[in-house]
């Protein structure tokens, strides 16, 4: 029997997503859309003169495995820099179109796992990697 695309560790990430809500004076900010769902992130993000994440702020409306995504993203981000999120990005994007075999580095990935046989549901997943990429970069110009 195959195990459920959604459990209860899912559905506990989706429910508990850290650094909730818009940041006020934002250094950067990004928006990413899913064209195939619908699901959108919105990330706010404030850096150090270092270029390193210093806080965080979310706005997600995404499936239950875009939601438990944010939480793994937002969990680790604080004091990253932009070529970690990038990295983490890629990797994310590679290992859920069967690309590679591990999701990278980043801290409990291989907890969505079950999703890589879902590929319509990639787009809800990559989207708060892809924004809080974005929204560095936005700060950073």
């Amino acid at each position: 029997m195959n195990a459920p695309l959604y459990d209860t560790a899912l559905l506990r990430l989706a429910a508990t997503i850290p650094h909730l809500g818009r940041l006020e004076g934002p250094d950067g900010s990004a928006e990413r859309r899913s064209p195939v769902c619908g699901s959108r992130v919105i990330a706010d993000v404030k850096l150090d003169e270092e270029g390193r994440v210093t806080a965080l702020g979310l706005d997600v409306f995404a499936c239950a495995l875009g939601q438990a995504s944010a939480n793994l993203m937002a969990s680790h981000a604080i004091g990253r820099r932009l070529g970690e999120l990038t990295e983490a990005r890629d990797a994310l994007a590679t290992w859920l179109a069967g690309e590679r075999d591990d999701p990278g580095t980043w801290p409990g990935l291989e907890r969505i796992v079950r999703a890589r046989a879902h590929p319509g549901r990639h787009g809800a997943i990559r989207l708060p990697f892809e924004a809080i990429v974005d929204a560095v970069a936005d700060a950073r110009r």
